[in-house]
């Protein structure tokens, strides 16, 4: 494959952020003072230029620039080491951390190419049901594993298919037609590999940063947690039919004539063999998991049907028997203690493959070497922005100045435009970093508007996983571009689309189902929806 970082990079572009990131943080921290904002909240203004230029810039590694706050923050008045240092752990990592690990253990044992081709011998068979079972396998395993490790499974698997295609000699087709349904292969498995990742929490970076801004680090008052289970329950229906949008719009040009050979997928299936314990084991806790992930709340289902939660049970038996009060209890277990549970279990049971006298864990500490560390670096750094936002005043000063741009619009508007400006965002910057800088901006401008956080905070999160025009906006679209088989064009029109159909569709889910699922208040603030601000938190 070509390297899509190597094609795509502009060494301008690096050099110009090294020199324009210092330049606009010397002119805003000097320039000034700025009208009805605190001289710290200058100061913190200076440091988010900085940082959002070398993040949009890439003038150095996006990690590095997640660590600038443990540096600028103590040494202009904006927190303590202490406070910033605090910022960088947080249940939302570990929930990140414990997915991760589980995402690991299905690559070690190959659960995942299982998976992958078992969907695809029930679905394959002609072109355009062939690319929706690439679609279907990609954005399952997406919702639970890296989407960069799901596309990079199953780009193999597809160009593959594509070669024994050409190399047929009992197909009547054109190469165009070849290629079109290639494209329409690759282009499938980015774009699932993206939607299939914001239907769960930990299906994408951009959903845990969000979770662990909402929680933890933006409202002075008790925000509900943002349980598994009730965001799957509110955005499986919207990645159904985005993935069935999606499919249409690939395939439409797609020819019938090509006919795949009814054993390719069952030959390779069958080459895997039989489970092996290690692949059943693996099994047995991704199931395990994601139930008591789905389960840990209740939720409605609508028309009256209400399906209790565990969690309940859970708070009930640390009161009763552990004497806890019932404010710990309500907050004692989360979807993180979840993850961290079956993390710790997957070291501790012994597999002894076929053949072997002696067994091993089914996770070794070896295999963390995988590990994406960065990404909990750059949590780190969006969760101590978004600290410094509270505690500065900058997130309430930036809300009012935009919240009075929107004051005069309805709320749909407001949302609409939220996600449109997300989605074309990050088609240029890194999604994670877009969120973690943002979030405290919407959750200011909301309360400043009236309305419930949730109502715009939570759709702009699910746009920032919408960019599908660039190669350089997302990692699967990278990969798939790498390949040497697209053209920008190919990418851009199909994405540009796409972009906007999601805007629609996530405005309409947010309205139609999200609110009652999510239980978001359409009357105003709820009493939790507070900012902390300067003088509070000092």
């Amino acid at each position: 494959m070509n390297d899509p970082a190597e094609a795509l990079k502009d060494p301008l572009v690096p050099r110009l952020g090294k020199w324009l990131g210092p330049a606009l943080f010397l002119l805003i921290l000097f320039v000034g003072p700025f009208p009805a904002l605190a001289p710290e909240g200058q100061r913190l203004l200076a440091v988010t230029a900085l940082m959002a230029c070398y993040w949009l810039t890439n003038a150095i590694p996006i990690y590095a620039t997640s660590l600038i706050p443990l540096v600028l923050f103590p040494m202009l008045g904006i927190l303590t080491s202490r406070d910033v240092s605090n910022t960088y752990i947080d249940h939302t990592v570990f929930l990140f951390f414990g997915g991760f690990v589980i995402a690991l253990g299905i690559e070690k044992w190959g659960l995942h190419r299982r998976i992958a081709l078992k969907i695809l011998t029930i679905v394959g068979g002609s072109p355009r049901r062939v690319v929706l079972g690439f679609m279907i396998a990609t954005s399952f395993l997406s919702m639970w594993i890296s989407n960069t490790a799901t596309t990079l499974l199953m780009i193999p698997i597809a160009l593959s298919l594509a070669i024994s295609l050409r190399e047929s000699e009992t197909q009547d087709f054109t190469e165009v037609e070849a290629e079109k349904l290639e494209i329409a292969l690759l282009l499938g498995i980015a774009y699932s590999a993206s939607i299939g990742g914001l239907i769960t929490l930990v299906g994408t970076p951009t959903n845990v940063a969000f979770k662990g801004l909402f929680e933890s680090q933006i409202f002075s008052g008790n925000p509900p947690p943002l349980s598994m289970g009730k965001w799957i329950v509110t955005f499986l229906p919207m990645g159904v039919l985005f993935i069935g949008i999606t499919w249409w719009l690939l395939c439409r040009n797609v020819t019938r004539k090509i006919q795949v050979e009814e054993d390719f997928f069952t030959s390779r299936l069958l080459r895997l063999g039989p489970m092996n314990r290690g692949e059943q084991w693996m099994l047995g806790v991704f199931v395990t998991t994601a139930l008591l992930w789905m389960f840990r709340t209740g939720f409605d289902l609508g028309l009256g049907f209400h399906i209790p939660g565990w969690g309940s049970a859970a708070e009930a038996f640390l009161v009763d028997v552990m004497h806890a009060s019932p404010e710990f209890a309500e907050e004692a277990i989360n979807d993180s203690t979840v993850a961290m549970t079956m993390c710790v279990l997957m070291f501790a049971i012994p597999v002894r493959e076929t053949g072997q006298n002696t067994s091993r864990p089914l996770m070794e500490w070896k295999t963390l070497e995988k590990l994406p560390w960065g990404i909990l670096l750059l949590f780190g750094g969006g969760f101590a922005l978004a600290k410094g936002f509270q505690v500065t005043g900058l997130s309430g000063w930036i809300g009012g100045g935009a919240s009075s741009l929107l004051a005069s619009q309805p709320t749909w508007v407001i949302v609409a435009g939220v996600c449109l400006t997300m989605t074309f965002l990050t088609e240029f910057t890194t999604n994670v970093a877009t969120v973690a800088t943002m979030m405290p901006v919407l959750g200011a401008m909301s309360i400043d508007l009236g309305i419930d956080p949730r109502l715009i905070m939570i759709p702009a999160a699910v746009s920032a996983s919408c960019a599908f025009m660039l190669p350089i906006a997302t990692p699967p679209n990278a990969i798939v571009f790498g390949s040497g088989k697209l053209k920008i064009s190919h990418m851009a029109w199909n994405g540009f689309i796409l972009n906007l159909i999601g805007v629609v569709l996530i405005t309409a889910t947010t309205f139609l189902w999200a609110i009652p699922q999510l239980e978001i208040s359409t009357e105003g603030l709820p009493d939790w929806a507070t900012l902390e601000t300067a003088t509070s938190e000092k």
